[in-house]
């Protein structure tokens, strides 16, 4: 056997490792064999199972130096990087390729364009229009994947006008032809003619019924969704989650529950769907029973139970979880997502020292501070006093969104830095970014901490220029503000004039500002209000009996130890919850 029957040998095996593939490569270059490389490319890439960086970057240092570089081994390239979701790099091998003066093969042409629709790279995307055209792939034959792909393309990007043309125009229409027609009425929010296309489909596969079924669930039409869902004829793993999914987004999680415990074969989406449902509805021990009835365990539904625990204020939990993912026995690599739940649970908890472990993490596995993880970061600094840390990671995003603007703002609210929170929400408003209602919780505390009535009046007052209605919450900051300005009579009003009944929270906030100032006629209605929301609780007692007592009424003062003694109350110790992390 000749050096080339050895290395076509070598080439047609099945897989081929990079270290083989090295190997094979040297032979073909000493040997002047440079006509092999595509063939080698090739057989590199249907040997990759599963996306290596090792593999892609050997990959395109083949391609960027080969001798004889043709469409065909870019095609490839390009087509693997799609396929394993690597989008900018998919793009980028398309330009590249573009700079060699190489006429794009279907596959080039039909993945780049995915990559431009994953992206929403709209310019992109017009460009391969373009070149389609000028290359002529369009019409029967290999032109049906090339111009389904750009319908594809115009669909996604919710530009429905030119995808009918388009749609209308080809010669030969497939079933994902239709699909995507479908799929691109149903995001834009066109039921009615999503229905009618779904209607005219010729040959409806279970990809089309499940758009359908989810479109109706995203409108909240269960009916609707179950009827379709009934008429299917066959039925796979995503039918059955796009029930699952549709009831927990409409707050049913028995019916959720039910078509769960009926799937024949469920998969993990079914069970982060349902862990996830359980943790919206706040119902945090029955996500963690089908958490724990799961064997081999992903990194998905981890982050699913972690955020379930985080969400429903149960940070140790979510800490714990959080630990034992990382336990050699289970060793599953955190992601931005887990990252994002684990610093949200030690914002809860008031720890800072985890912010610096995680940017360590962060550092050592290569994982890029985006967005979510840089606002979760700065949260967790700015609660726990670290404002200049906390200014540091919001002056290096580089899009302020409203989640960090509030962050920001609560964070300097509860550090009484009410210049800084004014000056944040001015900035916010100005960028066009509108407030919550957990923008003016920080604001309001911000006011409060600094004893700025008038200011902070204001703010509770124009709440309504932004739509928003003030809560509970909102009218407790603004007794408290009141009250520690001495003003409890326009606190007590305030009270009076809510359009929903307040809470143990914002009697109590009276009540320790009739302790401040003496107030006994105001303490006792506060007191007494108090008492009947939440019985059992001393605290309310205490605050009363000192009131009594700085007025020198020392028989009231008995008679509430006597009431407390007799009910076998005793006061709850304090404790700290950074000594039991």
């Amino acid at each position: 056997m000749n050096g080339t029957q050895m290395l076509i040998s070598k080439l047609g095996r099945s897989s081929l490792s990079v270290k083989q593939a090295k190997q094979v490569h040297a032979v073909t270059l000493i040997h002047g064999h440079c006509h092999l490389e595509p063939f080698l490319v090739r057989q590199i890439l249907l040997s990759a199972s599963n996306y290596s960086a090792t593999v892609a970057q050997y990959v395109h240092s083949i391609l960027r130096h080969s001798k004889s570089p043709d469409s065909s081994s870019w095609g490839c390239a390009i087509r693997f990087s799609t396929q394993h979701g690597q989008f900018r790099e998919a793009f980028a091998l398309y330009v590249q390729m573009q700079r060699w003066g190489l006429r794009p093969t279907t596959f080039a042409l039909s993945s780049a364009l995915k990559t431009c629709a994953r992206l929403a790279y709209r310019m992109g995307g017009l460009c391969i229009h373009g070149q389609v055209q000028k290359f002529g792939f369009s019409g029967a034959g290999d032109g049906v994947y090339v111009e389904t792909a750009l319908l594809d393309f115009y669909c996604k990007l919710g530009d429905m006008e030119i995808a009918r043309k388009m749609f209308d125009e080809m010669a030969e229409r497939n079933v994902v032809s239709w699909n995507s027609m479908l799929a691109g009425y149903l995001k834009s929010g066109d039921l009615m003619v999503a229905q009618r296309v779904f209607d005219e489909t010729p040959q409806r596969d279970v990809v089309s019924w499940n758009s359908m079924i989810s479109g109706y669930a995203r409108a909240g039409d269960m009916k609707k969704a179950l009827s379709l869902f009934q008429q299917m004829t066959e039925r796979n793993s995503a039918s059955w989650n796009a029930m699952i999914s549709g009831y927990v987004e409409f707050g049913d999680i028995e019916s959720a529950r039910s078509f769960f415990d009926a799937m024949p074969q469920r998969n993990k989406v079914s069970w982060v769907t349902m862990i996830s449902g359980y943790s919206k509805c706040g119902d945090v021990d029955s996500a963690r029973y089908l958490f724990d009835q799961v064997g081999g365990k992903d990194l998905l539904l981890f982050n699913a139970m972690i955020a379930c625990f985080a969400q429903n204020s149960r940070p140790k939990e979510a800490l714990k979880l959080f630990n034992n993912m990382l336990n050699p026995s289970v060793n599953i690599q955190p992601d931005e997502m887990t990252l994002t739940s684990a610093i949200s649970a030690c914002s809860q908890l008031g720890d800072s020292r985890f912010g610096p472990w995680i940017e360590s993490f962060m550092r050592r596995h290569g994982i890029e501070m985006d967005g979510h993880l840089a606002t979760a970061l700065l949260d967790l600094y700015a609660k726990c006093g670290s404002i200049d840390k906390a200014y540091e990671l919001f002056h290096g995003l580089r899009k302020k969104d409203l989640v960090a603007y509030t962050a920001m703002i609560l964070g300097c609210g509860i550090n009484g830095k009410a210049t800084d929170a004014i000056k944040l929400f001015d900035e916010m408003v100005d960028a066009q970014i509108c407030p919550n209602s957990i923008t003016f919780i920080g604001m309001l505390t911000a006011f409060s901490h600094a004893g700025l009535v008038e200011e902070g009046y204001h703010c509770f007052t124009s709440m309504k220029k932004y739509n928003v209605v003030p809560s509970v919450d909102h009218y407790g900051i603004m007794v408290d503000l009141f009250g520690r300005a001495g003003r409890l009579q326009e606190a007590l009003e305030l009270i009076k004039s809510m359009p929903m009944q307040p809470h143990a929270g914002v009697w109590g906030a009276l009540l320790l500002a009739c302790r401040l100032h003496n107030n006994v006629e105001l303490g006792e209605i506060a007191a007494q209000h108090c008492l009947e929301l939440e019985t059992d609780t001393t605290g309310y007692r205490s605050l009363l009996s000192n009131i009594y007592a700085s007025g020198e009424r020392w028989d009231d003062v008995k008679r509430l130890r006597n009431v407390t003694k007799e009910k076998g109350l005793s006061k709850i110790p304090g404790c700290s919850w950074m000594e039991s992390t």
